[in-house]
């Protein structure tokens, strides 16, 4: 019998201790993902480079072997303001914080010691891929007319695949995300400025290393360079000038709010933005647009960027 691509589950749970299996389950763990891809059995081939009086392959053996996974999760709060949402563990592999103030909001911020790690188990129509130590990073993506979501990349230590049921999964922590649009997505601005925007994309751009030495096998975040890009409709500059901006390298401020419904809304936070050299030009219906560049900065350190869910 084939195996079937659909039938696939994804069950994600922080680890106690690096590289031990917390062992997820799909009644508390399950993520409800979209556009998932994976590499099972990443790593380099080791050529034994045989001398032999005949011509043919070499062969060669395995090494440094880690599975990567990456799939989108609709970037929506729980539902009930200050509960995590279920994707707040995959954040949290990324080097991020989480803290909830209970019945307020959750809140997500960078770290840099001791980023957290987390156990995969990605089952494919009965076969059951773990994937242990994981860490990863990911890139919050809003576009107009569209639904916003976190693309994540994770990485974590190859296990052998087993043949296992597919386990009963529970979704109720994710709820229905709401259209990108005038209506939903009450703020955007720069510098206290709004913009019209088409489209928005925050990306914490981790670096992400896989160590596999003798006596200790980890996937380190060995640094970060987080970016923010916009595109926006361009405005005179007597308005706002992004080229002396630029050249100034003056730090301003970015917010966006996205969503209506309480428990559900997400909003990003860069206080500390600088603004890069202008790209080309867009050109979208003949209005003229401008692809803004930021580097969020930190102030003292940790505080370049927050997510909060209310």
């Amino acid at each position: 019998m084939p195996k079937y691509w659909k039938s696939k589950t994804l069950l994600i749970k922080p680890e106690v201790t690096y590289g031990v299996d917390p062992i997820p389950t799909g009644a508390a763990n399950a993520i409800l993902a979209t556009n998932v891809s994976f590499s099972a059995m990443e790593g380099e081939d080791v050529a034994r480079n045989l001398e032999r009086p005949y011509l043919g392959a070499i062969p060669s053996i395995p090494a440094a072997l880690r599975s990567v996974l990456t799939f989108d999760v609709e970037a929506v709060g729980s539902g009930t303001a200050g509960t995590a949402p279920g994707w707040g563990p995959i954040l949290r592999a990324c080097a991020v914080a989480q803290v909830l103030t209970a019945g307020v909001k959750v809140e997500y911020t960078p770290i840099t010691a001791n980023p957290e790690s987390v156990a995969i188990y990605f089952t494919i129509d009965g076969t059951r891929h773990v994937m242990l130590g994981v860490r990863g990073t990911a890139v919050f993506k809003l576009n107009a007319q569209g639904i916003p979501v976190f693309t994540c990349s994770v990485t974590g230590l190859f296990t052998t695949p087993s043949e296992q049921a597919n386990p009963a999964v529970n979704y109720s922590a994710f709820q229905a995300p709401q259209i990108a649009s005038n209506a939903n997505t009450p703020t955007f601005t720069i510098g206290g400025s709004a913009f019209v925007l088409r489209d928005f994309e925050f990306d914490l751009a981790n670096q992400v290393e896989p160590r596999l030495l003798i006596g200790s096998e980890s996937i380190l975040i060995t640094g970060k360079n987080e970016t923010v890009k916009a595109t926006v409709e361009a405005v005179p500059v007597s308005t706002y000038n992004p080229f002396t901006v630029a050249q100034a390298g003056t730090l301003q401020a970015i917010v966006l709010q996205h969503g209506t419904v309480a428990g559900r809304r997400v909003q990003i936070d860069v206080p500390y933005a600088q603004l890069q050299r202008l790209g080309s030009y867009g050109n979208a219906q003949d209005i003229l647009e401008w692809p803004l560049a930021f580097s969020p900065q930190p102030s003292s350190g940790n505080d370049q960027w927050k997510i909060t869910l209310t």
